[in-house]
């Protein structure tokens, strides 16, 4: 057994998608698949019921997580007590995050590495509840999170994620949210009469593809609940829930003039995405979710005015 499909088996347990699991992991999903398929092998029993539409764990399954949690929590801390013995640790900054910070994530680390060039920076992709925890555990030293207000004051308060009032967030940058609609449709027209962006109403009877809420919790909050101000209910795509960003991007694209479809990114991560398909449109009234860093009350990291310091260098380089 290799710690390596043990990490990957708890990803696809926590995303149930094997996609997802690999976008979140940063590797291809066949290589996700054939590596649990060997630790399956390797424990003699299916972790997964792959017979339905939807990924589920099987009762071995169900049993083999919490010790697959404590393996690569041990694993963790075999390399913190090294760490602490030559004393690296504190020259390392484990840092939470994920796909949709897009360019902003580029810009924090270039500043980071001006104001700390002896600094190694570890990336932790992981949904946010789990980012949360870790970071309240000690395992993250700091993490970035969306949250769903719109004003950009610090909401993110921590007894929503369950983690007791340990983490403090601070507010670093607005995020804005466009429209991804088929290049072809009416509404991603760029000319001078739709300069003011898209006219939120306007979605109101094209179905939205939008990831499950245990994904991106403020985002799908965000959406909704500007979707209940503008009058309207958003109409779901028939079908499965919605897969991964790249597997919405394309149903999106290939969809013809009459069965179109619409989802929502942040803006910073549209301008990494490459495909003439789709287009990227702003909101005529903007919708936004406000960045923080989440970081522990008591214990933070050494770092931290270096990383804040950053984070407000690439804020003021965001765009007007």
């Amino acid at each position: 057994m290799e710690l390596r499909q043990v990490r990957y088996f708890v990803a696809v347990a926590q995303e149930l998608h094997f996609g997802r699991a690999a976008e979140r992991l940063h590797i291809v999903q066949s290589a996700v698949s054939q590596q649990v398929r060997r630790l399956e092998r390797e424990v003699g029993a299916d972790l997964f019921d792959r017979s339905a539409r939807q990924v589920r764990l099987t009762a071995a399954g169900e049993r083999f997580l919490p010790e697959a949690r404590a393996l690569l929590a041990a694993e963790e801390r075999a390399l913190a007590v090294v760490a602490d013995l030559v004393g690296t640790r504190r020259s390392t900054l484990r840092l939470g995050t994920s796909a949709g910070l897009g360019d902003h994530l580029d810009r924090v680390l270039d500043a980071l590495a001006s104001l700390a060039p002896g600094l190694r920076v570890q990336l932790v992709s992981a949904p946010t509840r789990e980012r949360l925890d870790r970071v309240a555990k000690g395992e993250l030293d700091a993490a970035f999170v969306r949250d769903a207000d719109s004003d950009g004051a610090d909401g993110l308060d921590a007894d929503k994620a369950g983690t007791d009032g340990a983490l403090r967030h601070v507010p670093l940058w607005p995020d804005p949210l466009v429209a991804v609609l088929p290049a072809a449709h009416p509404l991603a027209a760029t000319g001078p009469e739709e300069a003011e962006g898209v006219d939120l109403a306007a979605l109101a009877a094209v179905p939205l593809r939008l990831t499950a809420r245990r994904t991106n919790p403020a985002l799908v909050d965000r959406v909704l609940t500007a979707c209940h101000d503008a009058g309207f209910e958003p109409v779901p795509v028939p079908g499965p829930p919605a897969g991964s960003l790249q597997d919405n991007l394309a149903a999106i694209g290939a969809a013809g003039p009459a069965d179109p479809s619409w989802t929502v990114v942040y803006a910073a991560h549209a301008r990494q995405l490459r495909t003439s398909r789709v287009a990227f449109r702003p909101f005529r009234t903007p919708l936004t979710l406000t960045t923080a860093l989440a970081v522990h009350r008591t214990a933070p990291p050494a770092c931290l005015d270096a990383l804040l310091t950053a984070c407000a260098a690439a804020a003021h380089d965001l765009d007007p």
